[in-house]
């Protein structure tokens, strides 16, 4: 069953903020994320920089992979980007990414995404390979609990 989610990743990730990403639909495998791109967030073509879809693109298949598994985090093991079409800041609405799980084994899924304009036409894609993880390593004999924004909630995320 899809649920849509009203809110935040259950993890503080200051750049995400920043960014101004809103979640909407976290279940089942799927992810939907969407954006409105910032004048800071533009090139010097005045269209959405890349670094700025690109984590688009891997926070939304993040989220896609850990909609199955919400207790675990993840970590991003590769992704390739293909870009399409500039993605144009809009007063129609904003970009709207769409993540899937499109296969899991116990400790690894491997996923895809695309941004969408205002109009509903792709402007990048691509493809990710993400790691399940309980906890972040920060070193070889430690490792750090995840910085979360509500730790009372019991729910735990990463992007």
């Amino acid at each position: 069953m899809v649920h849509p989610v009203d809110g935040g990743f259950g993890v503080e990730i200051p750049f995400v903020t920043h960014l101004g990403f809103a979640l909407t639909l976290f279940a089942d495998g799927r992810s939907e994320i969407r954006y409105a791109p910032r004048a800071e967030h533009l090139n010097s073509f005045s269209v959405t920089h890349g670094g700025a879809l690109m984590t688009l693109l891997d926070v939304t298949m993040a989220t896609a992979a850990r909609s199955v598994a919400p207790d675990m985090g993840v970590v991003t093991i590769e992704m390739k980007t293909s870009f399409m079409q500039p993605a144009l800041p809009s007063t129609d609405g904003p970009l709207v990414a769409k993540g899937e799980l499109m296969h899991r084994t116990a400790t690894m899924a491997f996923t895809q995404a695309t941004v969408l304009d205002a109009a509903g036409k792709p402007c990048a894609h691509a493809t990710g390979t993400f790691k399940y993880v309980k906890r972040l390593a920060t070193g070889t004999r430690s490792v750090q609990s995840l910085n979360t924004s509500e730790r009372s909630s019991g729910v735990i995320s990463t992007d």
